[in-house]
């Protein structure tokens, strides 16, 4: 069965570019005859509301979408994600990090447009796991990681319209452009966003991711992740991003462009799949 999801983070109220993505992720879905979930990524504690998770349910809701069985919040499930990393310090692919504390909440988050791994210089690789302190992240070590795949096929297909077709990742470009990324950060109960996702994707059995296109170049290291817990790779889908007038990628902070805002001018959801470019059903 086709299982897709619509994972917003609530820090603030849903865009154009949100309204895009769940859209077509819905209408895919139900073609297919298949399932759409959504997710709430409120990892970030600091910054997650719970007005502006109500907000997106009720902006949704009155787009015409519905989904399949119960939201799935990560915040709940932060400690289990980090309980299965034990399975790759029992390898050890991991090690710990007490690089500056703004550098590592950046390499937690989601990605940016434009914004690429910031390539690790491995200044704390080979340290052990018993010398970890408070406040300390882990990291994964991807040479380490890549050597005891092996020979494992480290692919993915993609059927957005930017980058069609089979994906194959080369280890070497691999640990130049993705590096050790930070999985997660000791005493602040924070996972990385592109683990949480590829444990919540198998653990919820979605077999089609579909998200913009700016998270293309972010997507080996979740086939990396997968191979390593032995998770199932979905079949990915980067849609065209949704921009303003200038060319650049809508954001939160882009309040004019907020689909409340749409509402309280009186916009129809026909008027909303108009300005994106998505047909009425």
């Amino acid at each position: 069965m086709f299982v897709t999801r619509f994972a917003p983070s609530p820090t603030g109220p849903l865009h154009l570019g949100h309204a895009y993505s769940a859209i077509l992720a819905h209408d895919m879905a139900r073609a297919a005859g298949g399932r759409f979930l959504l997710r709430m990524e409120d990892t970030d504690l600091d910054r997650c509301r719970p007005e502006y998770d109500a907000l997106i349910q009720d902006d949704l809701r009155w787009l015409g979408l519905t989904w399949d069985g119960p939201i799935h919040r990560q915040a709940p499930h932060i400690s289990s994600y980090n309980t299965r990393l034990e399975t790759l310090e029992d390898k050890g692919l991991l090690y710990p990090c007490s690089c500056t504390r703004s550098d590592i909440r950046a390499a937690l988050a989601a990605p940016q447009e434009g914004v690429a791994f910031n390539v690790y210089p491995g200044t704390c690789r080979g340290r052990p796991m018993t010398s970890r302190l408070p406040g300390d992240a882990l990291r994964l070590d991807l040479a380490a990681a890549l050597t005891l795949l092996g020979t494992e096929d480290l692919s993915f297909t993609e059927t957005g319209p930017a980058h069609p077709g089979l994906h194959r990742i080369d280890a070497v470009e691999a640990q130049a452009r993705i590096g050790d990324v930070v999985l997660s950060r000791k005493g602040e109960e924070i996972v990385a966003y592109f683990l949480a996702s590829a444990f919540d994707d198998a653990d919820q059995g979605v077999t089609h991711v579909i998200r913009g296109e700016d998270l293309f170049d972010f997507t080996p290291v979740q086939v990396i992740l997968q191979r390593l817990f032995n998770l199932p790779t979905p079949i990915y889908h980067h849609h065209r991003l949704i921009r303003d007038a200038a060319g650049k990628r809508l954001a939160k902070r882009d309040d004019a462009r907020a689909i409340q805002k749409y509402r309280a001018e009186g916009a129809t959801p026909a008027d909303i799949r108009r300005m994106v470019g998505l047909p009425n059903p």
